[in-house]
């Protein structure tokens, strides 16, 4: 995560104090550019950080939100 560019951390951080937003929503919170926003949601998803949902209220929207740490991982079969 320390190789992350400042604005990637930035929109980390975003997430991490607001929840689930839309792309145009973290561009308001964050002041950064809707390109810059974009290429660092990209880095995120590519790191499994962050995912990408379907934004109910607008479905040519996306929310994306902090991913669950173990989601990927298989659970476990309790005995």
């Amino acid at each position: 995560m320390e190789d992350l560019p400042p604005s990637a951390k930035l929109v980390l951080k975003v997430l991490e104090y607001n929840g689930g937003l839309t792309q145009k929503q973290i561009v308001d919170k964050s002041r950064l550019s809707q390109r810059t926003v974009r290429d660092a949601l990209e880095r995120l998803q590519d790191r499994t950080i962050v995912e990408k949902n379907i934004y109910i209220p607008d479905a040519r929207q996306n929310l994306y939100t902090l991913s669950t740490p173990g989601a990927d991982a298989p659970a476990e079969a309790e005995v």
